[in-house]
């Protein structure tokens, strides 16, 4: 089994900056990548971004490119998600993922991940 726990969600104003974490526990953090997703009330989750085992591969959503960087700290067994020049549009419960394989680039769809956090609440206020 694998635990996931995100922190570092908040309200902000536009144009804000906020830091999540999603640290690991239960298995080898450092052969697997990890994904950022969100979603919002009604909504489907969508893909924010991505990295690979080895943190050299990273994959963002067209929607937050240039804005969010992704990276991990394999000897924290912790993946980041820096989020700058925040919209209200951003605003969503953001999801870490763990890819349900080893050693793979990083995925962009929900289904390649088998483990998840409870997810962390950001909140862009215009």
């Amino acid at each position: 089994q694998v635990q996931l726990v995100e922190s570092g969600g908040g309200l902000v104003h536009t144009g804000g900056s906020l830091r999540l974490s999603c640290a690991a526990s239960g298995r080898t953090f450092s052969i697997y990548a990890m994904g950022w997703f969100r979603q919002t009330p009604g909504q489907e989750r969508e893909f924010v971004s991505a990295i690979s085992w080895s943190g050299d591969t990273t994959v963002y959503a067209d929607s937050v490119k240039g804005r969010f960087t992704i990276s991990r700290d394999n000897a924290k067994k912790t993946v980041y998600l820096q989020m700058n020049s925040l919209k209200p549009e951003d605003t969503a419960v953001y999801y870490c993922a763990a890819d349900q394989l080893a050693l793979r680039v990083p995925k962009i769809k929900g289904s390649e991940y088998k483990y998840w956090g409870q997810g962390t609440q950001v909140t862009v206020s215009s």
